[in-house]
């Protein structure tokens, strides 16, 4: 039973992705059912707050995590992300073509051809949001040197943000709390403007890393050799899917998803790090990252939270991460969310957050750095 019990708490992502994906297949209203549940997500998270629970071990220290199962389930999401793009085309390919509103039946399940133009908004919003949440396994199989890597590649690629997983690994975990690492936000910067120069600053660094790579290796830069551009190729489909189904109006819409679901992969690195410093070429310690750690934030984002652990022991299984007295938010990832989108309520929720951490967890070398900032918000 504790096994299952284990195992069974890491699938909330993929029960509320099939839900959304059935909200848009069934239409009318249901369209909509992707962003309810992602407003109801945060209450819950919010009631939740104060409820923690430690990684599960039996008697000889062995995890309750199941690794195929666990793996199984994240390659699995990646069609499932496939079939929502696909869902949310059909549907805007019905209204740009007109298609008249009827109630059908498809394997038992009743369903509305056509669609509104109110209820294709919040179809499109409801796959941005859920397509914004598969970067939890994008981010996750990206720490698997095998197939997970190419996975996690071609789930990045369905938001065009191919380009995360190797700046996600080869830049994010080694430059953590530096000005090198573009998806570390400095003190005083809000979630707006650091979802757009992380985005960039990440693709920046997988440009630079294949211009060198393809220069040592006398190759051309223009050339399916280059992974930063075969990254990108991967979101052609998509591109052609919505082109397809709705011209304009797809490009649009493919844009909109794009939009939110980058928004999201980027909150959550500005929440994991904000303000957090570390000199350059000393270890990354627990200390430099915010754990997010409470019940519904550890089980809705497959433990992604505890970045403190994470950032540490990278390749560790998610199920397996642990308390390790990181410096820690007090609240969840989407109650947190709700605070960034309004940067004066989010600064002063961190301003005590940093100034304990400044006096209690930061080198001499830190602390100067930190001053630097404090020294530039007043000028």
């Amino acid at each position: 039973m504790k096994t299952f019990y284990v195992n069974a708490r890491y699938l909330i992502v993929p029960v509320m992705t099939i839900a959304t994906i059935l909200g848009l297949f069934i239409g009318n209203y249901f369209a909509w059912l992707g962003v309810i549940l992602f407003g109801l997500n945060t209450i819950v998270d919010t009631l939740t707050k104060n409820i923690h629970l430690r990684a599960d071990f039996d008697d000889n220290g062995n995890s309750y995590g199941i690794k195929r199962l666990q793996y199984a389930v994240m390659y699995l999401m990646l069609p499932a992300f496939i079939f929502l793009q696909v869902i949310l085309a059909w549907r805007l390919y019905q209204y740009t073509s007109v298609t008249s509103f009827e109630t059908l039946s498809f394997l038992g399940l009743s369903y509305q051809s056509g669609i509104t133009g109110f209820n294709l908004i919040g179809s499109v919003l409801s796959a941005g949001l859920w397509a914004g949440l598969g970067i939890i396994y994008g981010h996750e199989l990206s720490h698997n040197r095998k197939e997970g890597f190419l996975v996690s590649r071609l789930i990045m690629a369905l938001s065009g943000a191919s380009h995360f997983t190797y700046a996600h690994v080869y830049n994010h975990h080694l430059d953590l709390g530096h000005e090198d690492d573009p998806a570390t936000a400095p003190r005083g910067r809000n979630v707006y403007s650091h979802a757009w120069l992380s985005h960039v600053g990440q693709s920046q660094y997988s440009y630079d890393l294949e211009r060198d790579k393809l220069k040592k290796q006398k190759k051309s830069f223009f050339s399916l050799s280059n992974k930063w551009i075969l990254g990108y190729l991967y979101s052609l489909p998509s591109i052609l899917l919505f082109v397809w189904a709705g011209g304009v109006l797809g490009v649009l819409s493919l844009t909109v998803i794009w939009a939110i679901s980058n928004f999201l992969l980027e909150a959550l690195n500005f929440m994991g790090h904000y303000g957090l410093i570390r000199e350059k070429g000393k270890p990354v310690e627990h200390r430099h990252s915010w754990d997010n750690d409470n019940l519904f934030t550890s089980w809705f984002f497959i433990e992604i939270g505890r970045q403190g652990d994470h950032h540490v022991r990278g390749e560790t299984y998610f199920w397996e991460l642990d308390d390790v007295d990181a410096p820690n938010y007090g609240i969840g990832y989407f109650s947190l969310f709700v605070l960034t989108l309004f940067p004066p309520v989010f600064r002063r929720f961190t301003q005590k957050l940093l100034d304990d951490w400044d006096e209690n967890k930061a080198t001499v070398a830190e602390k100067e750095i930190a001053n630097q900032f404090k020294n530039l918000s007043i000028s």
